[in-house]
């Protein structure tokens, strides 16, 4: 492989959160790094100093790759409704130059300006949020659509106050061939640290670019054993598949190295001059597919360099869903106990969550990672020179993140934000351990109310919608009757009895909030719902918002006819809405313009845009196209 020389910033920055007293900056440089800041206010220069080593965590992964964790406090506070710029000066290693980001990362500046900024609003009055990125999806992507209303809202009220991922920020489990062929490629040329591998057919991660039908077949690497013979028998009657129950594990990712490649290479244009042109396959319908995927990924790599400026000019929040991990991620006790009980699969989803803590939940709230941060930095000092990672260290750290409790996180802003964990508080089923679980259990929903109780509005994150399909959420049941929750990823607020029950009884408390915005994704596919407490005048007026997917879509002839029937059986003189656990509450959808009289889902990849009067109410919920265009959801005067 030719050898190419990296640049000093291999990804980033990511502005992660922003707020008067502080600043939180994510990046990836290819060397070790000194960093200065500038902050200006119109050509007021409000910050400009060296960092401090109490503002800067550096964690090296590979012999050319330092991960830079940046906290920053400013002497004196910023100003809030007004744009700010900011800028970052590396010095390099043995140099003493600083370079500001023009040098360095000049894709990241907008169109007329030598540097990014951002505006510290001092309430939420616009949101756009979304989730489910999947790279290899031919539609376009949904950031480089934010970066389009990033550049054109001159505006104080046009200007987003923050965005939101809401899940699935990555794919770990369906990776396409060309986007494999270029993970490879990126942990070569920085020379991401491996790892030995445990209770595997292959005993390194090494081995991976070197093993039999290294493309598309990584479903077969699991050993065979009484525990897979015993797993599949569960699972699927008798049909070998891994403890990785999505139908696109051919591609899974394995080591912590892949992860943070991957990371690298859907966050930021730069170290795709690291990936060589290749086809490694030889069967030729593997290799149609191979060019079918490359076809996709060069698109999605046209888009990075919007999708990281748009990445760098507002506050960017995240929390996991299940493909940020791995499908159907924790959905029921008896999933979890076949994938954490061997070391092979027990490693892979480690993995997954350390990338997930480094390049996402880290940046939420740094303040609940400090344990956790010196851990990963004793893990990768561990190599000592070796490029390879401290088997019982990353043993020991993966434990620590499987037990971890603070995933969750909220914001004080105006009106609060509370962001839910819905994968990692899982409120196990009673009454079979192969049932789907609840997404939360009674104590994280205790507290859940406890964060809210008291507020006049409140906006909440929840990854799957509170409130979804009617429909779909019955097929799920049926599913699940028979046996199969994993075939129809048969996981909801209402799957779960004693979770649906809490959540209910949470809308009719008399200390809700009176105003009560629930963002999700996960569906792929786009919807609003004015929601209300029956028989209670005084209740809360509730919003399920969904966004879905940023690049990702649903099968848009299905959808149709789940819709259409969706509206038909579920009427609101349907006998079968009594059959429901949310029977207690009034669901109205909301019409999205462009599509046919009575129809409620939208089916485009794109982004979600919120607008919030001054009582935290939504004023306008749109769905922004990631190709131009999209739809208001319009509230109707009465149910149909």
């Amino acid at each position: 492989m030719k050898q190419t020389t990296p640049g000093p910033v291999i990804a980033g920055p990511v502005l992660r959160h922003a707020a008067p007293d502080s600043l939180v900056l994510w990046l990836v440089t290819s060397e070790p790094a000194e960093f200065a800041v500038k902050v200006f206010h119109d050509s007021e220069t409000l910050l400009n100093r060296p960092l401090a080593d109490s503002e800067v965590i550096r964690l090296r992964m590979g012999t050319r790759a330092w991960l830079n964790l940046l906290t920053i406090t400013p002497e004196a506070t910023l100003p809030q409704d007004t744009r700010l710029e900011y800028d970052l000066g590396l010095t390099a290693d043995g140099s003493e130059a600083c370079e500001w980001i023009r040098t360095w990362a000049p894709h990241i500046c907008p169109e007329g300006r030598e540097r990014p900024g951002f505006t510290l609003k001092s309430r939420l009055d616009r949101i756009l949020h979304g989730s489910c990125r999947r790279p290899h999806h031919p539609s376009p992507d949904g950031l480089v659509r934010v970066d389009e209303e990033l550049q054109k809202a001159q505006k104080l009220e046009d200007v987003p106050s923050l965005l939101l991922m809401t899940g699935d920020q990555v794919y770990a489990d369906d990776v396409a061939g060309p986007m494999l062929h270029a993970i490879q490629c990126v942990i070569h040329q920085l020379g991401l640290y491996q790892e030995v591998l445990e209770g595997a057919s292959l005993s390194h991660s090494k081995e991976l670019t070197s093993v039999a039908n290294a493309y598309y077949h990584r479903d077969e690497l699991l050993p065979e054993s009484e525990f897979n013979e015993d797993l599949t028998e569960r699972f699927f009657g008798g049909v070998r598949k891994p403890v990785f129950t999505t139908a696109n594990a051919g591609n899974h990712l394995i080591s912590f190295a892949e992860v943070m490649a991957m990371y690298l290479l859907v966050w930021s244009p730069e170290p795709w001059a690291f990936v060589t042109s290749a086809e490694p396959v030889d069967d030729p319908d593997e290799l149609a597919r191979y060019r079918k995927e490359q076809a996709a990924i060069d698109e999605f790599r046209k888009s990075l360099p919007q999708a990281a400026r748009a990445m760098a000019n507002v506050p960017v929040y995240m929390i996991f869903d299940d493909h940020d991990v791995t499908d159907d991620w924790n959905l029921s006790a008896l999933w979890e106990t076949t994938a954490y009980e061997h070391p092979f699969s027990r490693r892979i989803i480690g993995n997954a969550l350390l990338g997930y803590l480094l390049c996402q939940g880290w940046g939420n709230q740094p303040g609940n990672f400090g344990q956790l941060i010196e851990q990963c930095q004793r893990l990768f000092e561990s190599s000592n020179g070796q490029h390879e990672l401290d088997t019982a260290i990353q043993n020991d750290l993966i434990d620590q993140l499987f037990h971890f409790q603070h995933w969750h996180y909220s914001l004080p802003t105006s009106p609060r934000l509370v962001v839910l964990d819905t994968r990692t508080h899982r409120w196990r089923s009673e009454i079979r351990r192969s049932h789907p679980s609840g997404l939360m259990d009674w104590e994280s929903l205790t507290d859940f109310q406890h964060e809210i109780m008291g507020e006049d509005a409140v906006v909440v994150v929840s990854p799957a919608p509170m409130f979804g399909v009617k429909l779909i959420e019955m097929i799920q049941r049926v599913f699940t009757f028979f046996g199969k929750p994993l075939l129809v990823d048969a996981e909801n607020w209402m799957a779960h009895r004693g979770a649906a029950s809490v959540l209910l009884n949470i809308f009719g408390h008399p200390r809700t909030p009176r105003h009560f915005v629930i963002l999700s994704g996960d569906v792929h596919y786009s919807f609003a719902y004015d929601v209300r407490v029956r028989h209670k005048q005084n209740g809360p007026r509730v919003w399920q918002i969904t966004s879905s997917g940023i690049k990702n879509e649903f099968p848009n002839a299905l959808l149709e006819w789940l819709d259409r029937l969706n509206r038909w059986l579920f009427a609101p003189w349907s006998p079968l809405n009594w059959f429901t656990k949310r029977r207690r509450m009034w669901i109205s959808p909301r019409l999205p313009e462009g599509r046919e009289a009575g129809e409620r889902l939208w089916n485009g990849a794109g982004i979600g845009d919120v607008r919030l009067d001054n009582e935290g109410a939504p004023t306008a919920i749109r769905q922004l196209n990631a190709g131009g265009g999209g739809t208001i959801f319009q509230q109707r005067a009465k149910d149909d």
